[in-house]
């Protein structure tokens, strides 16, 4: 069938490119070394035949016949005389024996002036001869390559003098050998060279499919364009996404670790630990652990890094199937993803959260007292009803969810310990505030305080419900440290000192009637947790320990355990200290009033609706 129109042959890939180029270099270097040998042989045995000739030539020259006849035929004038007459000297058969015995192309001998006295063809006797005879009948030996009547040969000419004289020539004597012999010679000499140039070439047959074996193993069978478009797109990929990116090749050696993981990791551009060995950097012990112990199925991991909270997640890569190479271990990828802004709005919505269920039930709360004054007024008993209004504003609008709620001025740690006390309360857990708590200043930073008053305070109420002891509770203690805290200090001087600048701390103590901890040099470790209602997959237990320890440590504070506790409680007591957490509050700012301005109910007037008199 003919091919569509358009259509294209497929193209050699790049392997089998690469094979038909090294073959076709192979192939011109073996040749061009057997043409260059053959060459230096072919001019090697050139040579050797001239200085052959140059040896029979001088032989023959330097005989005492030979000079002697010359000498005649020269005297005679051999120019003047018939070939037949040349051809019965003696000197004609002396030249075929020669020649015959040595394998010469021809062995002429000539008079003073150049005409041939013996030359293989009869004919050619009394002739000059066809090369230039002067140099040699001018007493100097010659020896070169050159085309004559026979062909062209490998010759000598040397003089022949006078018998008795070395200084007047008579004659020359000429040998030449055919070049012909010299390339049957170069043939024999040749066919080693020749069959070590096929050997090599099968060699480097053999070398060139295994390079390319090679080179396909190791490209995974793709061509450049594909290498190319692949170094391209990583090269987007690692710039573009927000995460991480941490590359671990088979052998464990660091490959890839791109700019959002050195920011997540606190790396610096001196780090440079691309290229050493996973165990031998300076990466974190987690992310360490983690690569080494990567799988397909390996679930995500938290871990506090620094400040920040990661997600971290390790896959082995393979690659199997591409054109014809088997599945090959790639190495590893380890991807980060920053997770502290998402602790940071769970936390605030957790504790949002909080506050919303505590304001729901002082809804109901305050809805029922509603309902009490609108049904005595509706049966109208109105002096029954300014009763009860008088002692609702005696008592105050609502009742605080948490005991001793009035030792904390700041509204938001009143709301918020309340919020967790409404939760605890759900869970069967009494919480309230101890009687060493006072908070005077107001809170300059919630989320910090919030994370980790919120975390012990869950810890605790998870340990006193799972506690072995018939009674649930859980105390806080809270008190902060003002600077220039003189109770005698001059109001005005309190007053400019008083400013949005966090200077205060704000000391913690927890404590519950859980059965305490059996580890507590673990408690603090990345991933611990004594939770039992759910795996580590469900991100955030085993961190809030370590969370508090940090954000405490990156202030210049700390969370420690005081006491681990013991079975059947009291239980374990955490205490935290957080500088740079509390400021004073304006004395014109209005606050929920300390317990010394806070009136005790049973002072006040028996009279209801007295107070609002005063």
């Amino acid at each position: 069938m003919d091919a569509a129109p358009g259509s294209r042959r497929p193209r050699l890939n790049f392997a089998g490119q690469t094979l038909l180029l090294q073959l076709a270099v192979v192939t011109l270097v073996a040749l061009v070394a057997a043409g260059v040998h053959g060459w230096l042989t072919y001019q090697r045995l050139g040579f050797e035949a001239q200085h052959r000739a140059l040896s029979v030539a001088r032989t023959l020259a330097t005989t005492e016949q030979v000079r002697a006849e010359a000498a005649r035929l020269t005297a005679a004038d051999a120019a003047a005389m018939r070939p037949a007459e040349l051809l019965d000297e003696p000197l004609v058969p002396l030249a075929h024996d020669v020649r015959a015995r040595t394998d010469a192309l021809f062995v002429v001998i000539t008079d003073d002036e150049g005409i041939r006295l013996t030359h293989p063809d009869a004919e050619r006797l009394g002739e000059r001869v066809s090369t230039d005879p002067s140099k040699p009948l001018s007493g100097e030996e010659v020896t070169n390559t050159t085309r004559g009547t026979l062909g062209l040969s490998a010759r000598a000419k040397v003089p022949i003098y006078a018998p008795g004289s070395q200084e007047t020539v008579v004659g020359e004597v000429s040998v030449g050998f055919a070049m012909d012999d010299v390339l049957q010679n170069l043939t024999s000499d040749i066919t080693p060279v020749a069959l070590t140039g096929v050997g090599a070439l099968g060699l480097g047959v053999v070398a060139s499919w295994l390079l390319v074996r090679r080179l396909r193993r190791l490209t995974l069978g793709l061509e450049p364009e594909d290498l190319t478009a692949l170094a391209q797109d990583q090269e987007a990929v690692l710039r573009g996404v927000d995460e991480g990116v941490i590359g671990v090749s088979a052998e464990g050696a660091l490959t890839v670790v791109n700019a959002e993981a050195r920011r997540l990791l606190d790396l610096t551009e001196d780090d440079e630990i691309v290229g050493h060995r996973l165990e031998a950097s300076s990466l974190p012990p987690s992310v360490v652990r983690l690569a080494a112990e990567a799988g397909p199925e390996a679930p995500s991991t938290e871990a506090v890094i620094g400040s920040r909270v990661l997600i971290l997640t390790a896959r082995p890569v393979r690659a199997g199937g591409l054109r014809g190479t088997g599945e090959q271990n790639l190495g590893t990828v380890v991807m980060l993803r920053d997770r502290t802004r998402m602790q940071s709005l769970t936390r605030q919505l957790q504790a949002v959260s909080s506050m919303t269920t505590a304001l729901r039930a002082q809804r109901h709360e305050f809805a029922n007292r509603l309902h009490t004054i609108a049904g005595l007024l509706g049966i109208g008993n109105h002096a029954e009803a300014e009763d009860y209004v008088g002692s609702l504003l005696a008592t105050g609008p609502l009742k605080s969810p948490v005991e001793q709620a009035e030792q904390l001025a700041d509204p938001y740690l009143q709301a918020f310990i309340g919020a967790k006390s409404v939760e605890a309360g759900e869970r069967g857990v009494h919480l309230h505030v101890g009687e060493a708590t006072l908070v005077r200043g107001r809170v300059a930073d919630p989320h910090d305080v919030t994370t980790v008053v919120g975390n012990l305070v869950d810890n605790a109420v998870h340990a006193a419900v799972h506690g072995a002891g018939p009674d649930r509770w859980v105390e806080v203690d809270l008190l902060d440290e003002l600077e220039d805290d003189d109770v005698e200090a001059d109001v005005e001087a309190r007053a400019e000192t008083a400013s949005d600048d966090p200077s205060g701390t704000l000391h913690l103590v927890v404590a519950d009637s859980g059965d305490g901890t059996a580890d507590p040099e673990a408690l603090f470790t990345e991933g611990y947790s004594t939770a039992t209602t759910g795996p580590l997959d469900a991100h955030g237990q085993g961190l809030g320990l370590s969370i508090c320890r940090q954000i405490a440590r990156d202030r210049g504070g700390d969370v420690w355990l005081a006491d681990p506790g013991r079975t059947g409680g009291p239980g374990a007591v955490f205490c935290a200290r957080l500088p740079g957490t509390m400021s004073r509050r304006d004395p014109g700012e209005r606050g929920h009033p300390t317990a010394a301005e806070h009136p005790d109910p049973s002072e006040t007037s028996d009279r209801p609706g007295e107070e609002q008199h005063e």
